[in-house]
């Protein structure tokens, strides 16, 4: 992993600091429509939601245990992981930031940015790698 090749302890890391390493995850591993969203006072469960497209179920796993995977190596385990075995949209919990791997489909159906409002999005421009 090129960005990560130099393993960053996260423990006590701000949510920010954790979201941008999953990010970085993603898109080394090619996820599409990566967004960063702060609902921080708009969500009583989490900081950040870090929002990504996979484009087969297979895909979604992998990027799921992708991140799942190099978060352990910074010392971040997620706290819990829904809808893996169905793997349309599945839900990584790290507390303060909780990742979401849609289906297009699922995403489409879903919408989740559309909760939040678009004064919730993070511009991450900066992080991304230019494809």
């Amino acid at each position: 992993m090129d960005e990560l090749t130099n393993i960053k302890d996260l423990h006590g890391a701000p949510a920010y600091d954790i979201a941008v390493n999953i990010i970085k995850i993603l898109d080394e591993r090619k996820a599409r429509g990566l967004k960063l969203l702060h609902v921080e006072g708009q969500s009583t469960i989490t900081d950040y939601l870090v929002l990504c497209t996979g484009n087969s179920n297979t895909q979604i796993k992998a990027l799921v245990g992708e991140v799942e995977y190099k978060m352990s190596l910074c010392g971040q385990d997620a706290l819990n992981i829904d809808g893996y075995n169905e793997g349309t949209w599945v839900v990584i919990d790290y507390g303060p930031v909780m990742v979401h791997v849609f289906s297009r489909d699922s995403r489409e159906f879903y919408k989740l940015e559309k909760l939040y409002g678009p004064t919730s999005e993070v511009d991450i421009s900066n992080i991304l790698t230019e494809n």
